[in-house]
């Protein structure tokens, strides 16, 4: 709960200190989960939230349209912790995030994917996080569920590799300010109240949301225990083209924040690039595709040997090499596709 210093004032400023720190130590969340068409992944999600540890917490889940409702499976968790249902027309994840802030109880708001698993000490995690080094936004980090199949588990691998994503979701080490995303986010109602929620509904609304914050003068940073088991795509071809969304949503953020396009942001553009030169060389018998063989024969066996090592499991050591270069080559079309459109040719 927010401290209120009009209660407060006649105290010495220890005891004005002492107070203030047992009312965050008694944090109070709202937890907003937006929902289309997943009845049976809210369910899992909520059994996990009935599990937490810290129990001070609401949650809000709004249903976006969705033709397959959840209502009943949401209202079956009502004795178990505070929780709400809330039906809207279809405005995309951003917006309905937004529904959710405008009614939310608590001064700490954390957002979840319908498509995630919380461990039950997170909130634990997360307040204790809060009290020792105070964020008025923060991102965690996401991993892999023993429970899920193998083509999860590579296409989790992929999203966090060194040879892919660079490792820096979710890791202390990363290239320019952190950027919390929307599968796993949390800010205070202080920055939600001033950043005013985010202005696009889809394609890369978190990450304009994290810059708009951040620029607002607003302490961000990653709460490394504050992990989530993430589902991600369940085949290949779905996971395709959700890339292919995500590389199109870094020139949509380009449209509002155009100093946040880095040159690392190219990279799955060249490496896209690399690969289609590669297969052109080898079809033509151009000299230069032995080298660029060799290359990319190093570059898979260091994503096997390193997703052998983290899985223990030769399977899901031969699937990350699927769903790496699907992350590659899909991210890297879509980021060319709207960089062509957008940038340079200045079609909306």
């Amino acid at each position: 709960m927010r401290p209120n210093l009009s209660q407060i004032s006649h105290l010495t400023p220890i005891a004005i200190g002492a107070h203030i720190s047992y009312l965050i130590n008694r944090m109070f969340f709202s937890i907003i989960i937006p929902l289309y068409n997943r009845p049976q992944e809210i369910k899992e999600l909520l059994e996990t939230l009935a599990l937490q540890t810290y129990k001070q917490f609401e949650v809000l889940v709004i249903e976006d349209g969705s033709t397959d409702d959840a209502e009943e499976i949401v209202k079956s968790f009502s004795n178990q912790f505070d929780i709400r249902y809330f039906v809207k027309p279809n405005s995309g994840q951003g917006f309905s995030r937004n529904f959710g802030f405008e009614r939310a109880k608590g001064d700490y708001f954390v957002i979840f994917d319908s498509d995630c698993l919380i461990p039950k000490n997170y909130l634990q995690a997360v307040n204790d996080s809060l009290t020792a080094n105070w964020l008025d936004a923060y991102g965690g980090p996401d991993d892999a569920h023993p429970s899920f199949t193998p083509v999860q588990k590579a296409i989790s691998y992929a999203m966090t590799s060194p040879f892919t994503t660079g490792g820096t979701r979710g890791s202390k080490k990363g290239i320019g300010q952190f950027h919390p995303r929307s599968f796993n986010m949390g800010l205070s109602r202080k920055a939600w109240e001033k950043a005013g929620g985010y202005v696009i509904t889809r394609l890369g609304e978190d990450i304009e949301f994290a810059i708009r914050i951040n620029s607002l003068g607003f302490k961000i940073g990653l709460i490394p225990d504050a992990k989530v088991y993430h589902k991600r795509r369940t085949d290949f071809y779905k996971f395709y083209k959700q890339l292919h969304f995500f590389g199109r949503a870094r020139i949509n953020v380009y449209k509002f924040f155009p100093k946040g396009l880095k040159l690392v942001h190219f990279f799955p553009a060249f490496g896209t690039l690399f690969i289609f030169f590669t297969v052109i060389a080898n079809i033509a018998r151009w000299r230069i595709s032995v080298l660029c063989n060799i290359s990319l024969t190093v570059y898979i066996l260091l994503i096997f040997f390193h997703a052998w090592f983290k899985n223990k499991s030769l399977k899901i050591a031969f699937l990350s090499i699927i769903a790496s270069f699907t992350l590659l080559i899909a991210y890297g079309l879509g980021f060319m596709q709207d960089f062509c459109k957008r940038v340079i040719l200045k079609i909306s």
